[in-house]
């Protein structure tokens, strides 16, 4: 075998290992959730067994499934589409006309995805208890706004920087004033870009956990919180869990991988002039 050859082949080997090692939490639980409660866990585990939709059929006899998925998708497309129209002309000004103090707000922005969540819980919670956003769909979309902002808008600055100047300069000539630039010039080039943000947003809010469980009870659960249902007091039930969690992350890891090489476009937006 040729060096090449073998180096391609060491190569595959290696990124096909490292594909499976990551997948393989995700493989178990697919296999957990259809075994019963005994299989689960079982020790050694049980590799061959009779598939089994009994989870399945509990988990929906129990809990009303469309309800939450619902409510996951109306909050995670709703903050994503907020977000996105608050970052797009963020960014824009943060890109095109920069202040003094434009690479500051950048960082203060970007180090408020560094404090853990569990430090403002108490505040968070006092004041949508005072304002009347406890366990309401708005509460969360406007919450999951603000938390992905910062990432939004640090996207869309990083896309917005990599279209040349002269671009905008030559339509400003043409007489075309700073809206008309952003609407006909800008958002036409960066689409992929605008458009890998917006699905990374979707995922970010799709599998927020924390604030779901804590800030939510029964009206706007998202189906983060509907995975959290099945531990209990008596235990896990890890079949159960394992169900409910594929059914809560099937939506998005289809979604997602529909969607793949649009967002994969979108993130090396720029990479190659």
């Amino acid at each position: 075998m040729r060096p090449s050859l073998r180096y391609r082949f060491i190569v595959t080997i290696l990124c096909w290992l490292l594909t499976f090692i990551l997948f393989f939490p995700i493989l178990w639980m697919i296999v957990t959730a259809f075994k019963t409660e005994q299989q689960a866990i079982a020790s050694p585990p049980v590799l061959f067994f009779q598939p089994s939709l009994h989870n399945f059929e509990e988990i929906l006899e129990s809990a009303d499934y469309l309800h939450f998925f619902a409510n996951s998708v109306i909050i995670s497309v709703g903050s994503t589409l907020l977000g996105t129209l608050i970052g797009l002309p963020a960014a824009y000004a943060l890109a095109f006309y920069p202040g003094k103090r434009s690479k500051d707000l950048l960082v203060w922005m970007l180090s408020t995805k560094m404090m853990p969540a569990v430090g403002v819980l108490v505040p968070m919670y006092l004041i949508f208890q005072w304002v009347g956003l406890m366990d309401t769909r708005f509460g969360l979309t406007a919450l999951y706004t603000l938390v992905n902002l910062p990432i939004i808008v640090w996207m869309l600055f990083t896309f917005f920087k990599d279209v040349p100047k002269e671009i905008l300069d030559a339509a400003r000539m043409d007489g075309a004033g700073p809206l008309k630039q952003f609407v006909w010039m800008l958002l036409p080039m960066t689409l992929p870009g605008i458009a890998s943000t917006a699905l990374l947003a979707i995922i970010l809010s799709w599998n927020e956990a924390f604030w779901s469980i804590n800030l939510t009870v029964t009206q706007a659960t998202p189906l983060t919180a509907f995975i959290a249902r099945f531990s209990s007091p008596e235990g896990l039930f890890w079949a159960k869990l394992s169900a409910a969690s594929l059914m809560a992350i099937g939506p998005i890891l289809i979604f997602g991988w529909l969607t793949q090489r649009q967002l994969v476009r979108g993130l090396t937006f720029g990479a190659v002039k």
